[in-house]
């Protein structure tokens, strides 16, 4: 027995403002009663006891940890530049001064 049959689709397919044929009826019918017959299936297999999920694997922060370090200083850092003014990197003017 179906759940959903033709009649119905065509009431939503008026809702939608859609026009279809008998066979699209007919078709869209017995795809959206095994939609819904899944669902009911769905509905059966989920059990009280069960905590809804969102993975089916618990996720584990793989990150290192946050570990201070000593960095570069200025003079090392500025020690490979091809330019250097005012204890910073020289770079060519890309935009007039007005």
């Amino acid at each position: 027995m179906s759940a959903i049959t033709p009649d119905d689709v065509a009431h939503l397919a008026r809702l939608a403002r859609l026009e279809l044929t008998a066979d699209e009826l007919d078709h869209y019918a017995a795809q959206l009663d095994v939609i819904v017959s899944s669902v009911a299936r769905v509905s059966e297999v989920a059990a009280d006891d069960v905590p809804p999920t969102s993975h089916p694997l618990p996720l584990v922060n793989v990150t290192r940890p946050d570990v201070a370090r000593p960095g570069l200083g200025a003079a090392d850092a500025l020690a490979g530049a091809p330019a250097v003014e005012d204890d910073r990197f020289r770079v060519p003017r890309i935009l007039d001064q007005d």
